[in-house]
């Protein structure tokens, strides 16, 4: 994809770093000895301060950011922001925990929602409690998605940077072609199952649905709405283990009703883009995904229509997968330089231009309600539903463990969707290993 989300970051959700932890600890341990401000108060002869931003963007997301740091700047004068770090969103956390080892890091850097949790443990990272709550936007204006993805341990730890959720975009040409009615709000897993083998016709190479096959972060964050809506969790209440032993098995089972069917595409490659072009070129009838891919499903011109996600007891679920801007300290005139560029960035009147111009959701209702996203809503088919459905999202918890939990379950989602095992004995080699996982100290 090359339209507005592949511009915010090129995976939706990147391959798991592996021996991240491992890095980070070494960068906790190494940063206390060692800071940027050491060397750099960034304070120049005039009083000016200048900030360094590893905003990890391409295309048009940057295009966008610069932008709002030209406008920053202007209504700023005694602030300036650097724009760099040389990576993508997706190498990010490599980065930055080597930066943090070395002890020159830079004052905002742009980290998945996911990895936060790793990156907060460094006692470097600026606790922004203080900086949303005495904000303009009062704090439980933003989604609750928001909230909770830059919330570690009751305290603040980032702002979020781009949001998102999950539904399903139809090709209406196949569902007409198949007699299959458009789906709508409160339809079930059993009649997305049902859909998907209807809409397959492996004679002209079509397919009901589409599912990454690679076990990342991409694969997993799929299956946890569906858990979630089972009553499941992530994690137990006790912390020791994992939330899902028995809505994570029924969860695999409509896996293994689309592997039975044949009537699910396993995307072999990181980053679902053979699975999005199957579906671009009119060769998929569903495809589970976001308001970024959006863009690219007009450029095709497919005939589409948006749907929330399935659900088993009728309650609307989705999940939402929030990235963050995370501060660090270099000395106080830089992370409160830092901390007044977030904060004015992530007002409704900058925020909307940076999801209308770089494909994020809304970060609040104070965004949503102006007339820039109401116009962004009407002329984007589908739109409304994505946004509607943060009114009910969940996201991962922030969690240190969250990785190796997330790897143990996209090896089993893999082998349920090869048919190489069956949803209880997967769901089973999971527990095993995530278990294990969760009851190392961190």
């Amino acid at each position: 994809m090359d339209a507005v989300r592949r511009a915010a970051r090129p995976s939706r959700r990147g391959v798991l770093r592996a021996g991240s932890g491992a890095v980070l600890a070494a960068a906790a341990g190494g940063a206390v000895t060692g800071c940027g401000a050491g060397t750099d108060d960034g304070v120049g002869p005039d009083g000016t301060v200048t900030i360094e931003m590893w905003h990890g963007q391409a295309d048009l997301a940057k295009k966008a950011l610069q932008g709002l740091v030209t406008d920053f700047e202007r209504a700023h004068p005694k602030i300036r922001v650097k724009l760099g770090g040389g990576v993508l969103a997706d190498a990010m956390l490599q980065k930055v925990t080597a930066a943090l080892a070395a002890g020159s890091y830079p004052d905002i850097a742009y980290v998945f929602g996911s990895d936060l949790a790793r990156v907060a443990r460094s006692p470097q990272v600026v606790d922004l409690t203080e900086t949303v709550e005495s904000g303009p936007v009062p704090w439980k204006n933003y989604w609750a998605a928001a909230r909770t993805a830059v919330t570690v341990n009751g305290k603040v730890r980032a702002a979020p940077a781009l949001l998102d959720s999950l539904a399903v975009v139809c090709n209406k040409k196949l569902f007409r072609e198949a007699g299959v009615a458009l789906p709508r709000a409160g339809w079930s897993w059993q009649d997305f199952v049902t859909c998907a083998r209807r809409l397959t016709d492996a004679g002209r190479g079509r397919f009901g649905t589409g599912w990454p096959g690679t076990g990342d972060e991409d694969t997993v964050w799929r299956l946890w709405p569906m858990i979630w809506d089972l009553g499941g969790d992530v994690v137990n209440d006790g912390g020791k283990g994992i939330g899902f032993t028995d809505s994570g098995a029924r969860a695999l089972a409509v896996l293994a009703d689309l592997a039975r069917d044949r009537s699910v595409y396993v995307d072999p490659k990181p980053g679902s883009e053979q699975m999005y072009q199957v579906f671009l070129s009119g060769r998929m009838g569903m495809a589970m995904t976001g308001p970024w891919q959006l863009p690219d499903i007009e450029q095709a011109k497919v005939d589409y229509h948006v749907a929330p996600l399935p659900t088993f007891s009728g309650r609307p679920v989705t999940i939402s997968g929030p990235d963050t801007w995370t501060v660090f300290d270099n000395g106080d005139a830089r992370s409160q330089a830092a901390r007044t560029f977030i904060g004015w960035l992530t007002r409704p009147e900058q925020d909307v231009r940076w999801d209308v111009e770089a494909g994020s959701l809304p970060l609040s209702r104070r965004t949503e309600a102006l007339p820039a996203w109401q116009d962004k809503v009407a002329r984007t088919e589908g739109l409304a539903v994505f946004t509607t459905a943060l009114e009910t999202a969940r996201v991962r918890p922030v969690h240190p463990a969250y990785p190796e939990v997330s790897q143990a379950l996209g090896q089993a989602i893999v082998a349920v969707l090869l048919g190489r095992s069956t949803p209880e004995k997967a769901l089973r080699a999971c527990a095993d290993d995530a278990n294990a996982a969760l009851l190392i100290p961190r």
